[in-house]
């Protein structure tokens, strides 16, 4: 089984490494305009991470139509990627 879902649109596509998982976001999936400042980055990841790092939550909340439990689960992503990330380093 592989450690890493693709979960863009239901893509579900499997992968062993989370820097697979992100070359596949950024290679094989439409990018996304942030609803915020209308910038282009890549789907899944990306986007998540842009959205957090150049904005405030409640911007998201607003923009998004986000709840606590949106935020919280997409936090857990950027916290369990930057730990791959990290570890990898």
């Amino acid at each position: 089984m592989s450690r890493w879902l693709c979960a863009i649109e239901g893509c579900m596509v499997g992968f062993e490494d989370v820097e697979s998982l992100l070359a596949h976001q950024r290679d094989d999936h439409e990018g996304h305009t942030c609803e915020i400042c209308g910038e282009r980055v890549p789907a899944g990841f990306f986007a998540i991470r842009h959205a957090f790092e150049e904005h405030t939550r409640a911007e998201y909340v607003r923009h998004y139509d986000a709840d606590s439990d949106a935020i919280r689960w997409r936090e857990q992503i950027l916290a369990a990627v930057g730990e791959q990330l990290t570890a990898a380093e």
